[in-house]
């Protein structure tokens, strides 16, 4: 590890999540460092702020840890520690505020994430960065330079998609679903807001448990949930108090009355321009019927019925998932950057 020396005046400590003031700080500091890095992206949440550092996820332990040079907040570090599975595992977020940089900030909260990690015997930690897409012209990547310095290695590459919701293509849409509804004879499309119905719990538990089993991993150690039925549904409380508005769509098998694939789109508190389509999975039992291609289509619709004002959507694949990356391609999505899955085995 390195070991360059701390900055003069730097403190590092515990960021009491108890503490209105200090999380003012932390959220004005995070606020600042993604309006300087990803000016694309839309302003921190602060009903999802606050709510990550007050509510953790079921089987989530997460710190939270702030730098001060000079008694100003200018680097946060935020350690999540996985309790139900991956338990060797400990992801890491370090950020620095851009006119702080290069001065060690980093590298003393990394030291001090190292450190926590290690004393609670975990053996590995992992962090993301971005970078331009494959293909792209080589250029300076502070995130890269940074892993690397510490030997870890990039074990996955994801890509970053957006929809521009102004530039889709209706009539393409009626096309691509209604070929794809001839070939899901047996299927029915249910749909809703918000938390998961009592009666799908079961079946949205093993779809979710499926996504890391299914989905390309590259290198990466990192071993799949075991959700049931309560952990979804205290998953879907948090996300509420997280300010978070979640549609879904789902595919129910006639036959079996059990749903067989999922997908779900998450718009934030604030903005209301901006969401994130996040999982979509079909049951490995019921692929070959475009189930996937009907549930996104139909709960993108669904979802811009309920949120007129929503502009933009975002989501990320493995580089390499190349039939999601169809699907997203054929609805309009279009590659934006590269995130780098960056791992160290301590």
């Amino acid at each position: 590890m390195d070991t360059a020396a701390t900055p003069a005046g730097l403190t590092i400590t515990p960021l009491d999540v108890a503490d209105d003031h200090a999380v003012e700080q932390a959220y004005a500091l995070r606020s600042a460092i993604l309006a300087a890095d990803l000016p694309d992206f839309p302003p921190l949440c602060r009903q999802r702020f606050f709510g990550q550092l007050r509510h953790p996820m079921p089987g989530e332990e997460e710190r939270f840890v702030l730098a001060h040079l000079d008694g100003r907040a200018v680097g946060y570090l935020s350690i999540e520690l996985p309790q139900l599975e991956n338990t060797e595992n400990a992801s890491l977020d370090i950020e620095v505020l851009p006119d702080y940089r290069r001065r060690g900030i980093g590298r003393a909260l990394y030291g001090h994430a190292v450190r926590t990690v290690r004393e609670l015997g975990r053996k590995r930690v992992n962090g993301l960065s971005k970078g331009p897409l494959p293909g792209e012209p080589a250029r300076v990547e502070p995130g890269r330079e940074f892993a690397t310095s510490f030997g870890a290695k990039n074990a996955l590459v994801d890509i970053r998609r957006r929809l521009d919701l102004g530039t889709l293509d209706q009539a393409h849409l009626d096309e691509l679903l209604a070929a794809s509804w001839l070939k899901a004879d047996g299927y029915t499309l249910v749909r809703w807001i918000g938390p998961t119905p009592d009666e799908y719990l079961d079946d949205i538990a093993y779809l979710d448990g499926r996504l890391i089993q299914d989905a390309p991993m590259g290198d990466l150690e990192w071993e799949a949930a075991k959700p049931d039925r309560e952990r979804i549904r205290k998953v879907d409380d948090l996300l509420v108090v997280r300010g978070r508005r979640l549609y879904s769509s789902v595919l129910r098998h006639d036959a079996t009355g059990r749903v067989v694939a999922w997908t779900m789109i998450d718009v934030g508190a604030t903005p209301d321009w901006h969401g994130y389509q996040q999982i979509t999975i079909v049951d490995p039992d019921h692929r070959g019927h475009r189930l996937g291609t009907i549930a996104k289509i139909e709960n993108l619709r669904y979802t811009m019925s309920h949120q007129p004002a929503l502009r933009i959507i975002d989501t990320w694949n493995a580089g390499v998932n190349d039939h999601m990356i169809s699907i997203n391609e054929a609805i309009g999505f279009r590659p934006v950057d590269a995130w780098n899955n960056w791992q160290l085995t301590l």
